[in-house]
């Protein structure tokens, strides 16, 4: 028996959400009947919808602040409330932790933690004036729970939005659930940036215990889920979307 979550009616925002993983969860939302506010820097090409409803588009810097407020209101401009938000914007170049500059650190640091905080303030701000609340979901990382070397900044900001999570399900409840999702290895456009060509993609697929990455709209699921009546009694909980995680490397080592 297929089992169906159904957010009609519902509102939310996810940042960064019309490209790669963000479109991949925008796209779940609106499939479940959620009415869906993106913003991003630059509007996408094309727009996720489903059936006649289209993702709503913000610009917005998330890293700035009057911005965030911006995208807050136009929420409650156009649809009178908010039900949900995905803080998904995010994302680190390579870089070693000894040659990186400061600046560079503490610009990855604000994307990836800072704008987070701030955004789950100004909505958690909304959600407490609701009588049913609301939901807030951080896209963390699977870089936050091991070595992230070449990205140690992001690795570490992942690390912060887990902890942050469950400290604000402290804070802000019961009127607002906060939950963190630690995303694994995502197929997107830009996967070739990370694992090199198809053939480079399928080498690391196999790593997986699962056998693949995931997709967006995985990750999208795993939203849907916790902002839905079925996770109402899960917050500052770190759900692993993985795969199954990865074999401990010494497991190779030791059959060679």
């Amino acid at each position: 028996m297929a089992l169906a979550l159904d957010l009609s009616g519902q509102v939310a925002i996810v940042t960064g959400g019309g490209r790669g993983v963000g479109r991949g969860i925008t796209q779940r939302f609106l499939d479940a009947g959620a009415n869906v506010i993106i913003c991003g820097r630059n509007e996408p090409d094309q727009l996720p919808k489903a059936g006649d409803r289209e993702a709503v588009f913000v610009a917005a810097d998330v890293r700035d602040i009057e911005a965030i407020q911006g995208v807050i209101r136009a929420a409650d401009d156009r649809f009178g409330r908010l039900d949900a938000l995905v803080n998904n914007a995010g994302g680190a170049p390579a870089a070693s932790a000894a040659d990186a500059s400061p600046r560079f650190h503490e610009k990855i640091l604000a994307l990836n933690l800072t704008a987070p905080l701030h955004f789950s303030q100004a909505a958690n701000a909304v959600m407490q004036r609701q009588e049913q609340g609301g939901s807030i979901v951080m896209i963390a990382s699977v870089s936050g729970m091991r070595p992230s070397p070449g990205t140690a900044a992001y690795g570490a900001a992942k690390a912060g939005l887990i902890s942050l999570a469950q400290t604000l399900a402290v804070e802000w409840g019961p009127k607002v659930r906060v939950n963190a999702v630690a995303a694994g290895m995502v197929h997107t456009e830009q996967s070739h940036l990370h694992y090199g060509d198809e053939e480079g993609i399928a080498r690391v697929s196999s790593t997986v215990p699962l056998g693949r990455l995931a997709t967006p709209e995985d990750i999208g699921d795993a939203c849907v889920y916790l902002c839905s009546p079925l996770a109402s009694y899960v917050s500052g909980a770190n759900l692993l979307a993985h795969g199954g995680g990865e074999a401990p490397s010494f497991l190779d080592a030791a059959s060679e």
